[in-house]
């Protein structure tokens, strides 16, 4: 598990700042693109392209702030358009480190994604962002995610207001599984498989005491399990955001995870 910290940054809300006139062509711009989730496919700088984390993704609102998360960190910014353009200034982010492959791909994508106009080209589910020199973002829309049935792939662990990301092999053996007709959690812990009753109500999530296996594993996949663990037989709080889900315990235990696709 990566050890390095997070230390939270105050993501500024800011209002857009609307043209006067009638351009109704940024209208449609607008309406086509804003309010809806991105996910990030690809970053392209100089002619190299790298494809995204599951994590990276984009979300302009109506009221012209945009949000999301550059792959690593999350962020929000002020979004204006104007004749099938957008720009993204005034980016607050969080500092969270992370593996080097997200961190190369975040530095491409922050660096791309703000503080420059950038072409807006919508085709069916598809839009890409591209700037004055050519380079370019590929997204693509995405549904929400539903909290039962989904495969969701732990990312990220804290505790006392601090949180790291778990290596990306870690990433594949870490996850959840909520059965709303049995009302039970299954899943793996990096390690080992867990089943535990899970209560879903108001926002808090109940988990019992987890029946796990018994396997043994090298020392960073034992320490992700314990961490995870202490999630269970306890209440958390849950918030769902899309393709993200966090759980925090009472203590401050948390965990967060994207679905898979």
């Amino acid at each position: 598990m990566d050890k390095q910290r997070l230390t939270l940054a105050v993501l500024t809300v800011l209002p857009l700042v609307m043209a006067c006139g009638s351009d109704t062509g940024s209208a449609s711009v607008t309406s086509e693109v804003s309010g809806v989730h991105w996910k990030v496919d690809s970053v392209t700088v100089d002619g190299t392209t790298r494809r995204a984390p599951a994590d990276a993704a984009l979300r302009i609102r109506e009221d012209g702030t945009a949000v999301g998360n550059y792959g690593c960190n999350e962020f929000g910014a002020k979004a204006a358009f104007t004749d099938h353009r957008v720009e993204l200034t005034n980016a607050r982010q969080t500092l969270m480190a992370c593996e080097p492959a997200r961190m190369a791909f975040e530095r491409n994508f922050a660096a791309t994604l703000t503080d420059h106009s950038l072409t807006v080209e919508t085709k069916g589910d598809g839009l890409t962002l591209t700037t004055h020199d050519g380079d370019r973002i590929r997204l693509t829309k995405e549904k929400d995610a539903p909290l039962y049935g989904t495969k969701w792939t732990i990312t990220a662990l804290g505790a006392d207001g601090t949180a790291a990301s778990l290596p990306q092999k870690q990433q594949t053996s870490t996850y959840l599984t909520f059965d709303k007709k049995s009302g039970n959690v299954t899943g793996r812990l990096g390690c080992n498989h867990v089943n535990a009753k899970a209560t879903v109500r108001d926002g808090h999530i109940t988990l019992g005491a987890p029946s796990t296996t018994r396997m043994m594993c090298d020392t960073s996949l034992m320490h992700t399990e314990r961490s995870l663990l202490r999630l269970f037989d306890g209440t958390a709080t849950y918030r769902l955001d899309h393709q993200t889900l966090t759980l925090t315990s009472a203590n401050g235990e948390s965990a967060k995870a994207v679905a898979e696709r």
